[in-house]
């Protein structure tokens, strides 16, 4: 006989819906943490906070991330190094222990999702987790080292805070929940800075529609605000009192070039949205596309905004929330697919909303729809980590690179790249190769005269390098290097590089 918690007694009821919780977390649990370690970190950007991350380890300073001892990185805030170095601290100097953190912010997005739809859904709340932790895009990007991947949960966290201090009833409830929606914002700011408060653009019109401006008061609390500013401007401003250059990276590479300049070269034409944006929204929200459908034939209905603006519905915060940051990232003009990821928990809460009438997990030709897909996840998720190989793939790398240097000690690694400029030479260097042989990473751009200054210092700092040289600068690279070394000694050539050892003269 059927069960549906929605028609059985509220104990029944809550019961079933506390069964349905540990069922799901268990399931996504096991989903965010199958093949975490099986595939090797990818170039560049596995590897760059990855890098970071062991840097602060080897190091004992947590508060600024470095590519390298003597080079700061300032292009993202440190929480996911934080995340990464305390797993790699626990776990171990292996992949599986550095995706760790994303598998675990998978999971509790996912269930926060939940608990933001208890508002609506009541006892099937768990459908919104269950929605978004099933989804492709949510799935695969937690086998993906990313800021965006914790910057969805703090959002989330941000958004849950939100919308129980708007539908609150007692202003001492509507007080915690703002502490909790000023904390939210403030982690998520410290992720990856002003992206991490684009939510706000749908909560300020949305509370203003329900209650005037006064309404922002029920959220915007002077302990709310401390704590945003507390958990989310402390480490900037400790950052610029220590770091000269830091004011100019926050505000201009982080802000000014990204949203107003081709700089970067991430798809800026302005078609790019279209052509990045719009594939990662449709695939990563499979395999709820039905659902997503009916949620956009009904806000296309005549008289459907209006009628929601009139009620405030909470499907217009759903769509606010998805479409006016969307807006903003089409207007920018550095644009990556990841960074629609948190559009997928609006998206996740239209489709529950949709399919609240429609599952009910106790019919078998759902239970099997469900396990047939869960399976397909983990196909898809093993195949891609067993046999998808990358020429950036820095686990592959660090052992040809031992193949080679058996019996030559070196104390640090040092690519010197053919480029231009400091962000060509930090795209193109496998920073991640710290964690699997334990020596730091250096690089140089040979382009720049005040960067080629820095191989000879370092040889003399660090002793012994391995210098790993694009092979069109390779021959000046060795001549540099016999100017100021004791000993240089070729080791080959490997997929368009040359292999140095050298050794300053003080240590021969």
């Amino acid at each position: 006989m059927r069960t549906d918690p929605m028609d059985a007694p509220p104990r029944a009821a809550a019961a079933s819906s506390r069964r349905a919780w540990l069922l799901l977390s268990a399931l996504l649990l096991v989903l965010g943490l199958a093949f975490q370690g099986t595939r090797g970190l990818w170039s560049p950007d596995e590897g760059r906070f990855t890098g970071g991350a062991v840097q602060m380890l080897d190091s004992g300073h947590w508060l600024v991330p470095r590519y390298s001892p003597d080079q700061p990185n300032l292009s993202k805030p440190p929480v996911t190094y934080w995340a990464i170095a305390a797993s790699v601290a626990a776990f171990g100097h292996n992949t599986w222990a550095v995706r760790l953190p994303c598998a675990l912010a998978y999971l509790l997005t996912s269930l926060l999702v939940g608990l933001i739809a208890r508002e609506w859904l009541g006892p099937r709340a768990w459908m919104a987790a269950l929605v978004y932790g099933l989804a492709l895009g949510p799935f695969l990007t937690a086998n993906i080292v990313s800021t965006d991947v914790p910057l969805t949960l703090f959002e989330t966290l941000a958004m849950l805070g939100y919308v129980r201090a708007e539908f609150a009833a007692g202003a001492r409830r509507r007080t915690r929940w703002a502490m909790v929606m000023g904390l939210g914002f403030g982690l998520a700011f410290l992720t990856k800075g002003p992206p991490g408060l684009l939510p706000l653009l749908a909560a300020i019109p949305f509370s203003v529609r329900r209650h005037g401006w006064r309404g922002l008061a029920r959220w915007a609390t002077l302990p709310g605000l401390a704590l945003f500013l507390l958990a989310g401007g402390g480490w900037y401003l400790a950052v610029m009192l220590r770091e000269p250059g830091a004011v100019h990276d926050f505000l201009y590479r982080e802000v000014y070039e990204r949203i107003f300049t081709a700089t970067q070269q991430r798809n800026p034409q302005w078609y790019g949205g279209f052509v990045v944006y719009l594939p990662f929204l449709l695939l990563g929200t499979l395999p709820w596309w039905p659902a997503l459908v009916r949620a956009a034939r009904a806000l296309s209905a005549a008289g459907a905004w209006r009628a929601w603006w009139t009620q405030a519905d909470p499907r217009l915060l759903l769509w606010l929330w998805l479409l006016l940051p969307l807006l903003v990232f089409f207007l920018a003009r550095s644009r990556l697919p990841l960074y629609v990821l948190p559009l997928l928990v609006p998206l996740a809460l239209l489709a529950a909303i949709e399919l609240a009438a429609r599952i009910d997990l106790a019919r078998r030709r759902q239970q099997a729809a469900l396990a047939l897909w869960v399976l397909l996840l983990l196909l898809v998720k093993g195949g891609v980590a067993l046999y998808a190989h990358s020429a950036n793939d820095e686990r592959a790398l660090a052992a040809r690179l031992q193949s080679v240097t058996a019996a030559r000690p070196y104390a640090a690694l040092m690519f010197v790249e053919d480029a231009q400029t400091a962000y060509q030479r930090e795209q193109r260097t496998p920073w991640g190769l710290d964690l699997y042989l334990r020596r730091p990473v250096y690089a140089v751009a040979w382009g720049m005269s005040a960067d080629r200054a820095r191989l000879c210092g370092t040889l003399r700092t660090r002793g012994a390098l391995l210098v790993v040289a694009d092979a069109a600068i390779a021959t000046p690279v060795r001549q540099a290097l016999a100017a100021c070394a004791g000993e240089v000694q070729p080791l080959g050539r490997q997929h368009g590089t040359e292999l140095l050892w050298a050794v300053p003269a003080a240590a021969r």
